[in-house]
């Protein structure tokens, strides 16, 4: 694998840091700011549609520089978007701060998705992207339980400025190990659009949506629902997230590597897995023990999906896979601001806090069926003898007509 991953590792793992940190924090934040802890939750939803709007937005935008400058200004961006949240004076203002950082998660993942699926040979595109993903699987393992800490024993906006030094460690990464890139020369936004009449692609980003979200139904109140329900101290939440990232990073290393193989039966399996220890968690949050051991198994099945899914989308929008590729990305937040707000729905309504659980569960399952069905699809275009929709013909976004696309060609069938 090449050492350019190492700098889109970095980056991801700030990125990872920002995104995830604030569930452990949910209480001391909400509590700072007066606020209920529903209401907290809006951090977490708004920073998600930010990246939902974002994702397209900033990609758009980036057509006209290169990618690896691209990467860096939205690194930069990232860093804005900390050190707002962290002087936030009212809770406004560190809403803004979020949606401000969230800005480039989108773009950073989509953008950094196809620079380390061309880094590559065409078997080992997906453990490539996972090895991208990999900085934000180790961020739950490493900076968001550290960063709970310190915003436990330090305050909470102490952990936004050290989330924010971690963005300059991301832009010089990026500045240092990606190779640069020529500008491109001619912009084709049309053909990047194009993907989006592919029914697979959307089918993929609306499993992308159902299948992560189930995830965050039930970590955004996780520190709530283990001291309220399972009875776990305040400062046990840092292990447990820790336990959390652990199951994230096999789950995503795993899913890379079987996503080279057989993509869709692992899709099958972690979508079906996942809804059945989401609505296990119901009863296993109140219990230490099994608790812990969902905690991990949630984390791991979640993330098992994040290379097949992202994958998908790049092998159905082969020819234009950027922007298709930022979306998806915008996709797996969408899940999350969705599944946020129906959990905190499901609280206000006075159903617990292990109620989001079950939300969780309806929503993964609502991706199996998807999956499901874009497999059938699949199956039936290959069986009738039509050739299987591939845009590998149409030329890159951002490629001029003396500059050869150099997109790698992946059937889409498996």
């Amino acid at each position: 694998m090449p050492l350019a991953l190492l700098a889109l590792a970095i980056g991801a793992f700030g990125i990872g840091t920002t995104e995830f940190v604030i569930m452990g924090l949910l209480p001391d934040v909400a509590a700072d700011f007066q606020v209920s802890i529903p209401a907290a939750g809006f951090l977490v939803t708004g920073y998600a549609l930010g990246v939902v709007l974002g994702a397209p937005l900033m990609t758009i935008l980036g057509t006209r520089v290169t990618r690896k400058r691209m990467l860096m200004l939205l690194m930069g961006l990232f860093v804005v978007g900390n050190l707002v949240s962290a002087l936030a004076p009212v809770f406004g203002v560190m809403l803004t701060g979020r949606v401000i950082a969230s800005l480039a998660h989108g773009a950073f993942f989509g953008i950094g998705s196809v620079v380390a699926a061309d880094l590559v040979a065409p078997e080992k595109k997906a453990g490539a992207i996972a090895m991208m993903f990999t900085g934000l699987t180790v961020a739950n393992v490493v900076g968001v339980p550290l960063g709970t800490f310190v915003g436990q024993n330090s305050g909470w906006r102490v952990t936004f400025l050290v989330v924010a030094g971690l963005g300059v460690l991301g832009l010089l990464g990026v500045a240092k190990l990606v190779p640069e890139q020529p500008k491109a020369q001619g912009i084709r936004i049309r053909h990047e659009l194009a993907a989006f009449r592919n029914v697979q692609v959307l089918l993929a980003m609306a499993m992308t949506v159902l299948g992560f979200g189930g995830v965050f139904a039930a970590i955004t109140y996780i520190t709530p629902m283990m001291t309220e329900t399972a009875g776990f101290a305040a400062s046990s939440v840092t292990w447990l997230l820790v336990l959390f990232g652990l199951g994230m990073v096999g789950g995503n290393l795993l899913g890379g590597k079987l996503a080279d193989r057989h993509l869709m039966p692992m899709l099958y399996v972690s979508l079906g897995a996942l809804a059945v220890v989401l609505a296990l968690f119901t009863l296993t949050a109140h219990n230490k023990v099994a608790a812990a051991t969902t905690i991990v198994l949630i984390g791991a099945l979640g993330f098992a999906t994040v290379p097949p899914l992202q994958k998908r989308v790049l092998d159905q929008a082969a020819g234009a896979p950027t922007l298709a590729s930022a979306v998806n990305i915008g996709a797996f937040n969408l899940g999350n601001a969705l599944s946020a707000w129906l959990g905190g729905i499901v609280i206000a309504a006075g159903l617990g806090y292990t109620a989001p659980n079950w939300v969780g569960a309806v929503l993964a399952a609502s991706a199996l069926l998807l999956a499901v069905l874009s497999g059938a699809l699949e199956r039936r275009t290959v069986t009738s003898g039509r050739p299987v929709v591939s845009h590998s013909a149409v030329p890159a976004a951002g490629v001029g007509p003396d500059e050869p696309a150099t997109t790698a060609s992946v059937p889409a069938s498996r």
